[in-house]
């Protein structure tokens, strides 16, 4: 249960992410997120619904491996979708901002290790 706790969790961050980057990057909400100017979210506001697209398909993977049938297969799923956040994460941090790293890369390698462990 725990472990399926935390990886909803990390599901519902990207959710948030995604509308973040979809919905809001050009709002204040969203210049205030990912600390932007109003001119640069308006220029790259494209870029960041393709980035949106993807934080929302990890999104849908991890929600689809809590609800899966088969709960061995479930697991791998949860593992699968889980490292592609941390990969993104580790990525994103050493490309953008290290606070990705705590953001998305800390809070799916708690996630993997509960769904491990637990």
């Amino acid at each position: 249960m725990i472990a399926m706790v935390l990886v909803g969790l990390v599901a519902l961050l990207h959710v948030y992410i995604m509308l973040l980057e979809v919905l809001w990057w050009d709002t204040p909400r969203g210049q205030k997120a990912f600390g932007l100017t109003a001119e640069f979210a308006k220029a790259t506001k494209v870029l960041a619904i393709n980035q949106g697209v993807y934080n929302g398909f990890l999104a849908a993977g991890l929600i689809w491996g809590l609800v899966h049938p088969d709960p061995e297969l479930g697991w791998q799923i949860q593992l699968f979708f889980l490292a592609c956040v941390a990969v993104a994460g580790i990525v994103g941090a050493v490309t953008s901002s290290r606070k990705i790293l705590f953001i998305q890369t800390v809070p799916a390698v708690i996630a993997i290790l509960a769904v491990v462990l637990v």
